[in-house]
C-alpha cells in the first residue's frame, strides 16, 4: 500500500469540496424549477446521446449509474409533467425508447444554459484542484 502525503489527501478533498459545490449549484437550480436533481440528469442524459439516438431506459440507467426502475420512476414524473416521451422502437417493439418534449427542451435549455455559465465561472477552481490532485503523484 502506498504511502500518501498529507498535500495528496488535502487536494483530494479540495477537489471533492470544489466539485460538490458545483454540484450543489447544479441541484439547486433543478430545484428552483421544480425538478429533482436526478430528473434533471435524466433529461440532460437524454438529450446528450448522440445525435440522432434515443436511449433506451438501460442506456439512461447506466448513464446515471443506478437502477431500471429508478429512471422509470423518474420517468414517470416527468412524462406527467410532460417533459418527457416514451416510444417504443420501430425494428423491436418490446423496447422503449426516450425523448424530450418541446416542453422538456424549454427547460433543460434553461438549466443547461445557466450551468454553462455558471461552469465558465468555477472552472478554474475545479482545474486547479484537479491539477493539483494529479500533480501529488
Amino acid at each position: 500500500m502506498a504511502n500518501l502525503s498529507g498535500a495528496e489527501y488535502f487536494a483530494l478533498a479540495e477537489f471533492r469540496h470544489q466539485l460538490e459545490r458545483f454540484l450543489q449549484l447544479r441541484r439547486r437550480a433543478a430545484r428552483q424549477v421544480g425538478l429533482q436533481p436526478k430528473q434533471y440528469q435524466l433529461m440532460l442524459a437524454v438529450k446528450g446521446m448522440p445525435k440522432n439516438h434515443m436511449p433506451t431506459v438501460g442506456e439512461i440507467a447506466e448513464r446515471l449509474q443506478v437502477q431500471n426502475h429508478s429512471v422509470v420512476e423518474l420517468v414517470d414524473r416527468l412524462e406527467k409533467r410532460r417533459y418527457i416521451e416514451r416510444e417504443r422502437d420501430q425494428h423491436d417493439r418490446r423496447v422503449v425508447r426516450l425523448k424530450l418534449t418541446p416542453a422538456g427542451e424549454a427547460v433543460l435549455r434553461k438549466l443547461v444554459t445557466a450551468s454553462l455559465a455558471e461552469l465558465k465561472t468555477e472552472a478554474p477552481a475545479l482545474l486547479r484542484a484537479l491539477t493539483n490532485v494529479l500533480r501529488k503523484r
